[in-house]
């Protein structure tokens, strides 16, 4: 039996998404480093594990949109521990939903250099170290969106990256292939948190309506991202969609 560390980073990991996976990390045992923006976040997910799992958190201030500070979070990794096992590329921004012609080019390129160079730098790192480590492999799972699919009114920024995410997920997938690195996608469609708060109350529609959507538990998220991370690294779940059963996905439009 492997009895080595298990070794994840998780990005976006002080809050929702990222903080609820971090945490499941943690209670299996993975040593896990949340890699975010805000140190008081990052800090704050880590004191919600248990006494035994916060010694093997790692908080580690890094916005993704800066090359410089993702190799630097990735060179900690390595100079620690030798080898990662794990990437979760989670981190990611909403921007104002707006028309086309209305959307900022301040929030286009937010959008572009958190969702999609941000993901991209921190695939590359992991890739980099997996494929020189030994043994040598790991697992990176993509957080997509429903988005990644289809879009919503008004989210032409926050759409087109996460349909680059599809292709980002696939072009790594089967470059990874010769060097034992799994790499997949969990798109969500509609988990309960403070981000997606104003569903409950009502969102507009493709057919120009507004109406409340169903939401599900971050549980059922966590379930589903922790069975693709127990999966040998000889099986591999390219794209994976867990939403509220009663969200108006299928049919969109």
């Amino acid at each position: 039996m492997d009895t080595r560390p298990r070794i994840a980073v998780v990005t976006g990991a002080g809050s929702g998404i990222g903080r609820a996976c971090a945490l499941a990390l943690l209670q299996e045992g993975w040593t896990v480093w949340l890699l975010g923006r805000r140190a008081d976040a990052l800090h704050a997910t880590a004191a919600a594990a248990s006494p035994a799992a916060a010694t093997r958190a790692h908080p580690f201030v890094a916005d993704v949109s800066d090359p410089a500070d993702v190799q630097r979070a990735f060179d900690a990794v390595h100079a620690t521990h030798g080898r990662l096992d794990l990437l979760f590329n989670n981190a990611g921004v909403f921007t104002p939903a707006a028309l086309p012609d209305e959307v900022t080019l301040d929030d286009w390129q937010r959008a572009v250099a958190t969702n999609l160079d941000g993901a991209f730098y921190c695939l590359r790192a992991a890739f980099a170290l997996m494929r020189a480590q030994t043994p040598r492999g790991g697992r990176i799972i993509n957080n997509g969106s429903i988005s990644a699919h289809t879009p919503r009114p008004g989210s032409i920024a926050y759409t087109a990256t996460k349909h680059a995410i599809t292709g980002l997920t696939k072009a790594a997938a089967l470059d990874g292939r010769a060097f034992d690195i799994a790499v997949g996608q969990i798109d969500i469609g509609n988990v309960a948190s403070d981000m997606t708060a104003a569903m409950a109350a009502g969102v507009p529609q493709a057919d120009g309506s507004i109406r409340p959507e169903a939401r599900m538990d971050m549980d059922a998220v966590v379930q589903t991202f922790m069975t693709m991370v127990r999966l040998p690294l000889q099986a591999n779940v390219l794209f994976l969609t867990v939403m509220a059963t009663q969200m108006p996905f299928v049919g969109r439009g």
